[in-house]
């Protein structure tokens, strides 16, 4: 944990509890709540529009909820200043997109080696530790190769190596798989999750899709902005 207290394992390392979140006269969220455990797997579902990519960001910080809290290790993850929200993007938190966001700039091995420079690693000690990150996603050989050079699949995971390479306590996955086809959104499933048991990271992932949710330990499903009672799958 990044402050150096031992939080009671018996509490869950993320939670939000009655957010609302509006976008202009759009409520995105309306009271939504849930938990997150160390090493757990959670998928967010629910049907376009339904609130779950804010959610997400306001999870990871990346938004503030216009009321009720979100908690992470003990601190309110709301109320921190916007410094100590990038800290925790940098060293806690780690986070996939659809279209992964890799830089078309950098190849392959600089894109993950990235984080660990921003961090303070030198670039070859960063470069050593990304390929070996690559190698376990199953993008060795690719090293070299600029975003636009790789595969959907190839640079999906390519982004879950940067998402991971740093040790976060949490990976926040939206929508990994849906821009690719049936093969490469297993592989890279696969990929996400024995990474995350491996490390014992936490991962909240948001899906629209059956067969990914089915990947995680629990499903939660989001309806018009707030969490639908269990049994509803409308």
């Amino acid at each position: 944990m990044s402050n150096g207290d031992s939080p009671d394992s018996t509490a869950p390392l993320l939670a939000a509890r009655d957010l609302t979140k509006a976008h202009g006269r759009t409520e995105a969220l309306r009271g939504a709540s849930v938990e997150l455990r160390t090493g757990e797997i959670l998928a967010v579902t629910g049907a376009s529009g339904s609130g779950k990519s804010t959610l997400l960001h306001c999870l990871a910080g990346i938004v503030r909820p216009d009321a009720g809290s979100v908690t992470y290790a003990g601190q309110r993850l709301d109320q921190l200043p916007e410094k100590r929200l990038s800290e925790l993007r940098r060293t806690d938190f780690g986070v996939v997109f659809q279209f992964g966001q890799l830089i078309p700039e950098l190849t392959a091995l600089d894109n993950v080696a990235l984080p660990l420079m921003l961090a303070g690693s030198s670039r070859k000690d960063a470069q050593t530790r990304a390929g070996e990150w690559l190698e376990r996603f199953g993008v060795r050989g690719q090293e070299a190769l600029r975003p636009g050079e790789l595969s959907g699949g190839q640079a999906q995971r390519t982004a879950l190596a940067r998402a991971l390479v740093t040790g976060p306590k949490v990976v926040f996955a939206d929508e990994p798989t849906g821009a690719l086809d049936s093969l490469a959104s297993e592989q890279v499933m696969t990929a996400l999750v024995h990474t995350a048991r491996d490390a014992g990271t936490a991962v909240l992932l948001i899906t629209h899709d059956a067969q990914v949710a089915a990947y995680a330990d629990r499903e939660v499903r989001l309806t018009d902005g707030a969490v639908a009672p269990a049994g509803v799958t409308a």
